[in-house]
This record gives C-alpha cells, structure tokens and sequence, in this order.
C-alpha cells in the first residue's frame, strides 16, 4: 500500500468495545473533491458491511462554501449510509474550521450518549481553508479548532489530499494541531483509505 505515513500511534489492542468513526471530508471546490467525495463514500459503505462485528459506528460530514453539513449521523446502517449519501454536492470555498467544530461537536454527543465508545475523527483535506470561522485568518481559526479536539484527547487522523508544487503543508500542520495521525495518499481511493482507518483505530 503505497503512501507516507508519520504520527501513527502503533500500539495494537484488541478491542471490546465499538468505535465512533466521523470523516469529515473537504467537499470544496478543488480538482479532486467530486473523486475525494466517492472514495470516502466507498470507505464509509466498506467499514459499515464490518461493523456489526465490531460494534462500530460512522458518521460523515462534508464542508464546502461557509459552513459544514452533516451528511450522514453516526449510524451502524449500510441501508441508512447509501440513502443519505446518495448525493455528494461539491464546490465552493473551503470553511475547514466549521468542518472541524461541527466534527467536534458531533463526537462529543456521541461520548455522550455511549460514554464506552472509542471515538475517531477522519479528516479528509488539504488542509488549505480560506473560511474563518470566528476569526479573521481561517488558517488560524481551523489550528484552534484543531488544539481544541486534541485537548479533549480525541483521537485523530488527517488524510492529507494535496497535490502539486509548490506544496503548503497546511494539512501537516493541522495533523500537529490535533496530535493527530497523518498520512499522505498517492491516490485517493476508497481501499486505501479503509486501509489506513482499520490500521490507524486497530
């Protein structure tokens, strides 16, 4: 499985309780989110078929434009999955801040209302926001955002998506933010990315 990967906490455990896994996925504007869009809608289908077995649940939630949208609540249901995630709307701006605070949000109502479960946060990005959430730099507010998960202890994984030169590294740096995993995918595709969550919430 090609692709790099830093930060990757590697101690396995054999888990007996179910895991919360949200995606919170760039839908903007960029060349590759309509392609972005399905493959983390082909991973999201994948892990749910596993998820009887595991107890576990997955949500989704895209930002695009200036807010972010919840797309799918965390469910254990392929059927629910496929209904609500029927159609993938694409483009706009890139609000990474509201992204990371409605993910935020979502998580801790989950932990509330399943203190057992292990919760994960999937970001799906480039990391390159250009929407403040309440401040006047959107990086900065989507950094704060960040901090803020990390020190609620949630675990995390950025799936970094940049392509080209030069290249920023905003993704890296929300990565260090959150404490989060970090990974760099040569091609964005749904096995690689089911890949990566399986290993990263093992």
């Amino acid at each position: 499985m090609e692709g790099k990967s830093t930060l990757l906490p590697g101690e396995a455990r054999e888990r007996r309780t179910g895991s919360t896994i949200l995606f919170v996925v760039d839908a903007s504007g960029s060349m590759g989110a309509n392609r972005r869009m399905r493959a983390v809608k082909g991973a999201v289908l994948s892990l749910l078929t596993d998820a009887y077995q595991k107890r576990d649940r997955v949500g989704m939630i895209s930002f695009r434009k200036n807010d972010a949208e919840l797309l799918l609540g965390v469910t254990r249901s392929v059927d629910l999955a496929q209904k609500k995630l029927r159609d993938l709307p694409t483009g706009g701006r890139t609000p990474l801040a509201a992204g990371l605070y409605r993910g935020y949000e979502l998580i801790k109502a989950a932990m509330l209302k399943d203190p057992q479960t292990i919760p994960f946060i999937i970001v799906v990005s480039d990391g390159r926001a250009n929407v403040a959430l309440n401040g006047d730099d959107p990086v900065d507010d989507a950094l704060r955002m960040a901090r803020k998960i990390a020190a609620e202890g949630i675990k995390s994984l950025v799936i970094d998506t940049e392509k080209g030169y030069p290249r920023m590294g905003l993704a890296r740096k929300i990565a260090e933010a959150m404490k989060a995993g970090y990974l760099e995918l040569d091609e964005l595709e749904s096995a690689q990315i089911v890949w990566s969550v399986k290993n990263f919430v093992r």
